[in-house]
């Protein structure tokens, strides 16, 4: 068996192979031993391992194992997962929205880390849990599917009211910004959250963008956690690139980037 494990911020993401069938599995970061029991348990295993934790994990197994820096194993795996799609793609941006955000230029299959910011998946559950007391991730995603955020963000549009707006007028001129000291006690949980998931995948976009012109590149690829189950944060980030004038493409089982990238130097 071969195995790659990214070990983040949040979660431990493992990709191995099975009879030649490619896997997943997936734990909270709490559960660091339950994973090396897994590996220690197994016979005849090539091991790499990635990722923030990694040096953790590497501390509780019995086997030997490589280790991979991060940035190349995620790049090594969206490649993995792109030929799988059989599309040949070497040059795009690439932004990774796990607990935080990554973002990195792939120009002729080679990667630089260009930047990123502080608002990923940690933010989203973080506010949620703040302005909400919603725990449970599937929960803030479900209630958000259902709320609008029409009362808690200004768009331009708002402020041009009666005129033409010189840029797009969906564009959200403030996250927060609209009326809130007038709606804040009748605000339901299903707004607050949809608004948090705007606020992350909106920052997300839109650094994705400005980031991808000076990555000469059109293309970007978006991978990571925070997406999964996840469909309104993926029409917010969706809908803002297309906005602004940029092509998303979403990974098939791309939050497992990393593992694959560290799980595919051993093929």
């Amino acid at each position: 068996m071969i195995v790659g494990i990214d070990a983040g911020g949040t979660l431990v993401k493992v990709a191995y192979t099975e009879n030649g069938s490619l896997q997943f599995k997936k734990y909270l970061i709490a559960e660091m031993e339950q994973v090396a029991a897994w590996v220690n348990g197994l016979d005849a295993v090539e091991i790499c391992i990635t990722g923030g934790r990694s040096g953790v994990l590497l501390g509780l197994l019995e086997k030997d194992a490589k280790e991979m820096v991060e940035f190349e194993a995620t790049h090594l795996g969206v490649q993995f997962l792109l030929n799988r799609m059989d599309r040949s793609d070497d040059s795009y941006l690439l932004t990774n929205v796990g607990t935080g955000t990554s973002i990195h230029c792939i120009e002729n299959n080679t990667q630089e880390r260009v930047g990123g910011t502080g608002i990923g998946g940690g933010t989203l559950v973080g506010l949620s849990r703040l302005l909400t007391g919603v725990v449970d991730y599937e929960e803030m995603v479900s209630l958000a599917r259902q709320g609008s955020r029409d009362r808690i963000d200004l768009k331009v549009k708002h402020i041009y009211e009666g005129k033409v707006p010189p840029i797009s007028g969906e564009l959200t001129a403030s996250n927060f910004g609209n009326k809130i000291f007038e709606v804040a006690d009748q605000l339901s949980r299903e707004e607050l959250l949809a608004a948090v998931i705007g606020l992350v995948g909106e920052t997300v976009s839109t650094i994705s963008v400005h980031a991808a012109k000076n990555c000469d590149s059109s293309t970007i690829i978006y991978i990571g956690s925070s997406f999964f189950q996840n469909p309104l944060l993926k029409e917010v980030v969706e809908s803002y690139t297309v906005l602004r004038g940029a092509t998303p493409l979403f990974l098939e089982n791309g939050e497992y980037s990393g593992a694959v990238g560290a799980m595919s130097v051993l093929l």
